[in-house]
């Protein structure tokens, strides 16, 4: 069987010699208490019928309740995490107020082994951060593409 694949855009903007990326916090009681290590690209799963960057924009619009950005998409490649997920970004350049994100939401049992199941937002706060402080902040099987960007944007 095939391994997951997932697919994110990665939104960045610039002021003078800064760049900052715009990151999810992971909703859910499993990262609830986590800022280091607790954030992600906006992505998610599709399936391989579907083309990535299509998912991509798709996933945007999911997990951030917000159109996916007009743009140049410029693609950043492919990693694979250590879970084993295959994860592909593409970078574009743009803005938005984190404030006017509404995410959506995913069903889970919890507590564990309670039969209870309740609601979460896919993303709990989206925030603007520097490459620096999104190196801290990223999931680090996420942290290649931050790198790539870099190096795409300073040529």
């Amino acid at each position: 069987m095939a391994g997951k694949t997932s697919a994110g855009i990665l939104l960045f903007r610039r002021s003078g010699e800064v760049t900052e990326v715009l990151l999810g916090h992971m909703g859910g009681p499993f990262w609830a208490k986590k800022d280091a290590g607790g954030w992600s690209v906006p992505k998610g799963e599709y399936e391989p019928d579907e083309a990535p960057e299509a998912a991509a924009r798709r996933e945007f619009q999911e997990e951030l309740g917000l159109p996916a950005p007009e743009g140049e998409y410029l693609p950043l490649g492919v990693v694979k995490q250590s879970g084993g997920k295959v994860v592909t970004v593409w970078a574009v350049e743009g803005d938005l107020d984190p404030a006017q994100v509404v995410p959506g939401t995913f069903e889970m049992e919890w507590p564990p082994r309670s039969g209870r199941t309740q609601e979460f937002p896919e993303v709990d706060r989206a925030a603007w951060f520097t490459l620096a402080e999104a190196e801290e902040k990223l999931l680090k099987g996420q942290r290649p593409f931050l790198v790539r960007l870099g190096e795409l944007l300073n040529g």
